[in-house]
């Protein structure tokens, strides 16, 4: 089925408006995007902000009268209320494929690969991590990922205790389970995160048990992984100490290179903190617990 487009300039007071008499003009789907690469990386706890410049795009059928679109909303507003807009056809594809097509392998480190499950592993001796992310965060392809897989590529987690706070797809709790951990943790606020996890660990081979932060055990681990926002990393320092041990790691990630010195200083109380590692804008911080 082909698709056709209305791409509205709005803001984020008269947004929500709009997207409402779209729907009533008959609109499949509407959705809201950055009109001006304005990136809200972390928002307040319960609100959903938008952009200063926001675009409503609303989706049609192709075969849709425009021009009646556009006479609908003028008369619900005032002529001069209707916003600026431009019109796009829309390709029909199977969109799930297109994605699929363009998620290939990728190597991290010297033996680390991240596979789709639909992809046949290029090194069949090296680590292959087969994913499926479903709807949780975590690929591969993202820079904080690469940072914390390649620093997992380097390390020696052979019989180790390993929690991964905020484990999204389960990317980092399966490569540590791969590389030899004893036994791997994950946890995330998003139960979809842990289906998501559960899923990749079978597909894998392997055992990681996973718990909503409330449930988590207060087990200490031989190393934690935090791939989740500075905010986050900030409120939960306390916490993600005290699953610690003395003397292990600690690897932090999500974290913009602006907002690096600021989470460093947060656990300086407990860790010995190494120099950061950048990728892109992003950052990876590692600590020692102190002893």
């Amino acid at each position: 089925m082909a698709w056709i487009q209305f791409i509205f300039d709005s803001t984020p007071d008269k947004a929500d408006a709009l997207s409402d008499l779209l729907s009533e003009c008959g609109s499949s789907a509407v959705t809201f995007q950055d009109n001006e690469d304005q990136p809200i990386y972390e928002p307040e706890i319960g609100t959903t902000p938008l952009w200063p410049a926001t675009n409503v795009i609303a989706l049609f059928d192709a075969g849709t009268d425009t021009d009646l679109i556009i006479q609908m909303l003028t008369g619900m507003l005032a002529p001069e209320a209707v916003p600026k807009y431009r019109l796009e056809a829309v390709e029909d594809k199977d969109w799930v494929r297109e994605w699929m097509d363009n998620f290939h392998p990728m190597s991290f480190g010297e033996k680390l690969w991240i596979c789709p499950s639909w992809h046949t592993p290029p090194q069949k001796d090296a680590i292959n991590i087969m994913l499926d992310p479903g709807l949780a965060f975590g690929t591969g392809t993202h820079p904080t990922t690469a940072l914390c897989l390649n620093w997992l590529d380097q390390a020696n987690v052979k019989n180790k205790v390993v929690i991964d706070y905020g484990c999204g797809s389960g990317i980092l709790a399966i490569a540590a389970a791969l590389l030899g951990a004893k036994k791997v943790i994950g946890v995330d606020t998003d139960p979809q995160a842990l289906e998501a996890t559960q899923a990749n660990a079978e597909r894998n081979g392997v055992t990681i048990d996973t718990y909503l932060p409330d449930d988590c055990p207060d087990e200490v681990c031989d190393l934690l992984l935090a791939n989740i926002l500075a905010g986050p990393l900030q409120s939960l320092v306390e916490r993600l100490a005290n699953l610690t041990k003395a003397g292990a790691p600690i690897v932090l990630s999500g974290i913009l290179d602006s907002q690096a010195e600021d989470v460093s200083q947060s656990y300086q109380t407990w860790f010995d903190m190494e120099a950061p590692v950048f990728k892109d804008e992003w950052t990876r911080l590692v600590g020692q617990k102190h002893s």
